[in-house]
């Protein structure tokens, strides 16, 4: 890995924008445009759109409407990757745990929502972990995440909706898939820091994470098959 501090930068983009966002996305995409250039590409788009916005409360609206109303996606890792399976609780507890070690405060979000995932990162001592911890959990959870922004997944919940709902906030929505591209370039910034196949089932003995998520058989497989389908 080559420096902690793009961990804490990326993670402010995720976070719910309040004042001094703007400057808080500038700064990541200055740094990130000389460490990570394939990840700039993505983060200097999402820059754009950011600012063509007016003010903060149609950032808010865009945020909003992303991850919140009517989500293209959800920041929770945990569901992300299990959904409502008994093995997201386990997950939330075990990061939980990770987070109060570290005494990184989580403020209202739970310990597995993406900016907390994040800044958890830099204060990790144990490298075999944080290693494994990238590669089989944030890395296939941020490919997901990616993947819902795809046409014709979003037309799929855009048809489900109608059915269901009578009124679609995000139908009319301008650059509604803004975030995509952070979310791009932070998947870029993973796979750039961390050697994904170094960490195939097979490979590791004994496994780090077995103490971890001493109960993820069958999710935790899936984790690590997104991983080694690459």
């Amino acid at each position: 890995m080559k420096d902690k501090i793009q961990y804490n930068l990326l993670a402010n983009l995720f976070r719910y924008p309040q004042k001094g966002y703007v400057e808080q996305v500038d700064a990541c995409v200055k740094f990130i445009q000389y460490q990570y250039p394939k990840a700039y590409v993505h983060l200097k788009r999402f820059q754009e759109i950011i600012h063509e916005r007016a003010n903060i409360y149609e950032i808010e609206e865009l945020f909003g409407k992303t991850f919140h109303i009517q989500a293209i996606c959800y920041l929770d890792l945990g569901y992300v990757l299990y959904a409502e399976d008994y093995k997201r609780g386990d997950f939330l507890v075990q990061m939980k745990n990770e987070q109060r070690k570290v005494n990184n405060d989580c403020g209202v979000e739970l310990s597995d929502n993406l900016p907390n995932a994040l800044t958890l990162l830099p204060l990790l001592e144990d490298q075999v972990f944080l290693e494994e911890l990238a590669v089989r959990m944030y890395i296939p959870a941020i490919e997901m995440m990616v993947k819902e922004f795809e046409t014709s997944r979003i037309a799929l919940k855009t048809k489900v909706r109608k059915k269901k709902q009578k009124v679609l906030i995000q139908e009319n929505l301008k650059d509604k898939n803004a975030y995509q591209y952070a979310l791009m370039a932070l998947l870029e910034v993973f796979q750039s820091d961390f050697k994904i196949n170094s960490f195939e089932e097979e490979k590791i003995q004994p496994d780090p994470l077995s103490s971890f998520l001493p109960n993820c058989e069958g999710a935790c497989s899936t984790a690590t098959e997104l991983v080694k389908t690459k």
